[in-house]
């Protein structure tokens, strides 16, 4: 009985909590054909917390998608396409999964 209490309070404590992003979504600049999607993707995937990318040339945008409790600093991120040649101009946060971003993307 009292761990059963023990365990929905811990739940409850978690369920206060801000929920983690799934998905950081970058705008990058100096992108300008398949090898650099290509370059961009192994690069990020070759960090621990990856999941999965999605490079958008036409719309300059690049998407991590983490691993389930994994994260990657953002500074990190950015450091990591600048040493590759590219400007990132935003870093955001989305709770959305990557296919949700990857189907915004390409249906415009």
């Amino acid at each position: 009985m009292k761990a059963m209490k023990v365990t929905v309070l811990a739940l409850l404590c978690l369920a206060g909590l801000p929920a983690e992003a799934k998905t950081i979504k970058m705008g990058v600049n100096g992108m300008v054909c398949a090898f650099c999607a290509q370059g961009i993707e192994k690069r990020l995937r070759a960090m621990a917390p990856t999941q999965d990318v999605f490079v958008s040339l036409q719309n300059r945008i690049v998407a991590v998608a983490l691993k389930e409790g994994e994260d990657i600093p953002d500074g990190k991120l950015v450091s990591s396409l600048k040493e590759a040649g590219y400007d990132v101009t935003s870093v955001e946060r989305i709770d959305q999964p990557l296919a949700d971003v990857r189907k915004a993307i390409k249906g415009k």
